[in-house]
């Protein structure tokens, strides 16, 4: 029975997709509620699948031979535990709920069946992510899940901007990517499986089996979720992907593909669980190890983003900086060990943050596709429901009770709190920017005067755009009382899960750790009398009068972006404008037309030798001798 479900939840998103594609492309409608009712069913199917865990006990079903080769076994088949469950659930409520949304907000669209084709492949490749269960078949969905990207960023490509951004987003992931494979491959060569349960096995069996390499391996699965997981210094694509439809922002950059690092950071942690951890007493050299490194990676990922995120115009590049800042406080918590803290996040920030997407995509849609928070103003009394519920999924994002996000980023501070002193200080104050920056978004966008024509004619969507947002809403208001990190415990815990009954106590946090959950809550109290303070009835941006050049170097993102340009200007372009000097002049001039050049002289002086004159011939004859005789004299 499960084996039927999980091969309809993977594969029905597909079939939609082909469906469209080679079918009904041109009925827009059809195609439509062909994917949405795809994307809704395998939704449901994963429910029922949650439902009746109780009746299987986990592991990899259906696991049908693929590739068999002396040394490498690998099958293809559903790995069904409660890490990919969860998973599940998140991927289908989110994407179900951004496929609705999607049918009235694109509307029109001239793409608008192909728009619904790259979702289903997308939820195709993200579902197989999720139920791989071995690293190969993970590797060859990971790849997919790149393209269908690649496909929605760049959905509206006859834009110069889009086509770019997709570019990016491709060529960025390729190198965290190439990293990935090849801790793939050093995992396989050192445990001798690609298998989860294998290498989990032979780790057991053996802790020092990875060797001197343990680290390395580490850093380079780690790769993987850099480049997927927007983790500096591969964070660039994510911000320009933002070119793509505001409902793909919501899905592929918010809510699922981002997470897919993380997700795939916890399906390994006990990979990291045997290489050396959080040292006490060690030089230097041989105190960076993995999970040291993952940890402040996310950290200053973290820091940055939220920094960056203070000084952005264009409302879905702030949402986007934040969720950089989000998923760096995720991968933090695996460099701390801490698994189920981080997926407790990734399931509450998919919520929030998709909600975030969506309300802004309302804002857009209803101001003639405006995204300059400048142009914005007074939205409160034009669209109320848009309102409440952003400012419900803010509240969550910024970690203020019983929202969502006050548990699931409660959870990450306290292990910060335990491990490591600098990292909860560099959390708390991301916790502060964070709050800084969305009450500055939610003063200038939904508070004060319009300032622009285009704010007069606004108004709510139709309910197909509006009920998915309050479903959202509602999940991002009691998402934290639902028992994740219960729910995790018995496979992700390293030791003590902490609570035992299913639903958390609203003021648990308050009990447990009363210092950490005040000092949070005061960190966002003083980010929102921040914002409040500079933004509230403000025409223009306030914070670069006396701080121009700080407000520069966050408006141009650091010059990350420069960097890179310079940096490919001295190493890429520079190698290829030498490769394309050596090829015309060394390859092309002196190998091939000198070798032509001298054969062609050369038959030139012979053909002058043929003169058909007997007197000539015996005189060359005569100097050829002479010339034979002198060169065996001189040897």
């Amino acid at each position: 029975m499960t084996e039927l479900l999980m091969c309809l939840i993977l594969f029905l998103p597909l079939l939609s997709a082909v469906l469209i594609t080679l079918v009904l492309k041109r009925a827009a409608g059809t195609c439509g509620k062909l994917a949405i009712a795809a994307a809704v069913a395998s939704f449901g199917f994963g429910v029922l699948v949650f439902a009746f865990e109780s009746q299987w006990h986990g592991g990899v079903l259906l696991s049908v031979p693929w590739i068999e080769l002396p040394g490498l076994s690998v099958g293809f088949g559903f790995l069904v535990d409660h890490l990919s469950v969860l998973m599940l659930l998140v991927v289908g409520a989110v994407g179900s709920a951004i496929h609705i949304y999607s049918y009235e907000y694109m509307r029109g669209d001239a793409g608008f069946s192909r728009y619904f084709a790259g979702l289903g492949l997308f939820m195709f490749s993200m579902y197989g992510i999720v139920v791989s269960g071995n690293l190969i078949q993970l590797f060859i969905f990971w790849e997919l899940v790149g393209l269908s990207s690649y496909v929605l960023i760049g959905f509206w490509y006859e834009r110069g901007a889009a086509a770019d951004a997709a570019k990016k987003a491709l060529i960025t992931n390729r190198i965290g990517d190439f990293g990935f494979l090849v801790g793939i491959l050093m995992l396989w060569g050192l445990t001798g499986t690609v298998d989860y349960d294998g290498i989990k096995n032979a780790l057991s069996e053996n802790p020092g089996v990875l060797g001197g390499l343990s680290t390395l391996t580490g850093l380079l699965i780690f790769c993987g979720a850099v480049g997927k997981s927007a983790q500096f210094p591969l964070h660039v694509w994510l911000p320009d992907a933002m070119e793509g439809p505001t409902p793909v922002s919501a899905l592929i950059h918010a809510a699922t593909m981002v997470a897919a690092g993380v997700y795939m950071l916890c399906r390994l942690s006990f990979v990291f669980l045997a290489t050396p951890a959080w040292p006490e007493a060690l030089s230097w050299l041989s105190a960076v190890t993995a999970p040291l490194v993952i940890a402040w990676v996310g950290g200053v990922t973290a820091l940055l983003a939220a920094l960056i995120a203070t000084q952005q115009d264009d409302i879905k590049r702030i949402l986007a900086y934040s969720t950089l800042s989000q998923l760096g406080y995720m991968v933090m918590a695996v460099g701390m060990i801490a698994p189920i803290a981080a997926m407790y996040h990734l399931t509450m920030h998919a919520f929030f943050k998709a909600l975030l997407f969506m309300g802004a995509g309302s804002v857009i849609h209803a101001i003639a596709r405006e995204q300059d928070i400048w142009k914005m103003g007074g939205l409160r009394k034009r669209m109320p429901l848009t309102f409440l519920v952003f400012l419900a999924a803010t509240l969550a994002l910024c970690g203020v009770p019983p929202f969502s996000g006050f548990y699931s980023k409660d959870e990450i501070l306290l292990v910060a709190y335990g491990q490591s002193p600098g990292l909860f200080v560099l959390g708390m104050f991301v916790a502060f920017l964070t709050a800084f920056y969305m009450f500055r978004l939610i003063m200038v966008v939904f508070y004060g005067k319009a300032r622009s024509a285009v704010v007069d004619k606004a108004h709510e969507g139709s309910i197909t755009m509006t009920w998915p947002m309050v479903f959202l809403a509602v999940l991002s208001v009691v998402g934290g009382l639902i028992g994740v990190k219960h729910y995790l415990g018995a496979e992700l815990a390293h030791g003590s899960v902490g609570e035992s009954q299913w639903y958390l106590a609203v003021f648990a946090p308050f009990v447990h750790a009363p210092f950490i959950a005040l000092i949070g809550l005061a960190a966002v109290v003083l980010g929102y009398i921040s914002a409040r303070t500079m933004y509230l009835g403000a025409a223009s941006d306030p914070f670069p009068a006396g701080r121009a050049l700080l407000a520069r170097v966050l408006r141009r993102k650091l010059y990350v972006d420069e960097v890179y340009d310079r940096l490919n200007a001295v190493t890429q372009e520079a190698a290829a404008v030498f490769a394309d000097w050596f090829d015309r002049w060394i390859i092309a001039g002196v190998c091939v037309r000198g070798a032509h050049g001298t054969t062609e002289l050369t038959g030139r002086m012979l053909r002058l030798m043929q003169s058909g004159s007997l007197r000539a011939y015996s005189f060359w004859f005569g100097f050829g001798l002479v010339i034979v005789i002198l060169i065996s004299k001189s040897l």
